[in-house]
């Protein structure tokens, strides 16, 4: 059996009662970063066996996993936080389990942008989810694509680069419409800012920027506030 278990994305009291009961009730934990997991099983004085499971091994890694869960053995998935899957490894494994009719169970709990998504104040009641960008090669094009979108959708960024997607926003949204760039959610410097495209470049440009980005943008043609947030 493989159990999916979503790990917190800053305050480690977000972890559920269950996620701590899975963790200690497996035979072993598959981690993005064992360093980092570590950290939270020695946090809830949890001494299962940690092994590495990341993008760059993802693809080797999963026929061997597989065929031990075949023979019995009960493994958790935790990426370095959030929700394994969630652009974070997770899916070839989910997939080959179930085409070998391994059990999954997948918690629920922390993601970064479903409380980006609802603190931003912008519709949620329809939207995309679009995760990381591609660095160069069809960039623009899914920009493109983003901005005729009729209901909010959602980006994840990285702290440096921030400041140039706001400006490629900008450019294919209009400068005009209203953005949410949520950071270091749930942690001490949380910070949640909702504005036009223009005013968020203004902002974050005199600041250093540090922490995990999730980016929320309103849809075309949506009917605009009547003030800013």
């Amino acid at each position: 059996m493989l159990y999916i278990v979503p790990t917190p994305i800053g305050n480690l009291e977000d972890i559920t009662l269950r996620a701590l009961n899975v963790l200690k009730s497996v035979d072993l934990i598959l981690a993005e970063d064992t360093r980092t997991s570590k950290k939270l099983l020695q946090h809830f004085e949890i001494d299962t066996p940690l092994k590495s499971f990341h993008a760059h091994n993802e693809h080797a890694s999963v026929e061997p996993i597989v065929a031990q869960l075949l023979q019995g053995a009960t493994y958790a998935l935790v990426s370095d936080a959030g929700t394994p899957g969630i652009s974070d490894p997770g899916f070839l494994l989910s997939r080959a389990c179930m085409q070998n009719d391994i059990k999954i169970e997948c918690l629920p709990g922390a993601t970064a942008f479903v409380p980006a998504l609802v603190a931003s104040g912008l519709p949620c009641d329809k939207f995309h989810f679009e995760g990381f960008l591609p660095h160069k090669k069809g960039r623009q094009t899914r920009l493109q694509y983003l901005a005729g979108l009729p209901y909010t959708f959602v980006l994840y960024e990285s702290p440096h680069r921030l400041l140039k997607c706001l400006g490629q926003l900008a450019e294919h949204c209009g400068a005009d419409r209203m953005a949410c760039v949520a950071r270091e959610l749930t942690k001490l410097h949380e910070e949640v800012k909702t504005d036009n495209l223009e005013n968020l470049q203004t902002h974050f440009g005199t600041k250093k920027i540090k922490g995990e980005i999730v980016i929320v943008v309103e849809g075309a043609n949506t009917k605009k506030p009547s003030q800013k947030y």
